[in-house]
């Protein structure tokens, strides 16, 4: 399975619909909480090349962006594969 990480804000609805859409998938993800987490964020948006808005995902270390890239991958029938690759 892939490795994967998701970075939230406590009360995100975009955070809840991600994780939600990747528990209905069976896929095991690091949650990374950074509503008190100053250094997290400033991990986080390093890493999203300056995207500031949370949920941020990461799939064995790339980039897929928030919950509509995510979703938008599901849609296009992409998601599954790069659930299994890792």
């Amino acid at each position: 399975m892939a490795v994967i990480e998701v970075y939230t804000k406590a009360f995100c609805p975009y955070c809840s619909r991600a994780k939600a859409l990747l528990g209905d998938k069976g896929a095991a993800f690091q949650e990374i909480d950074v509503t008190m987490d100053r250094a997290g964020f400033d991990a986080m948006v390093e890493r999203a090349h300056g995207r500031r808005t949370v949920p941020q995902i990461f799939i064995d270390g790339r980039h897929i962006g928030g919950s509509d890239d995510l979703a938008a991958l599901e849609a296009g029938g992409k998601l599954d594969a790069l659930l299994a690759a890792g």
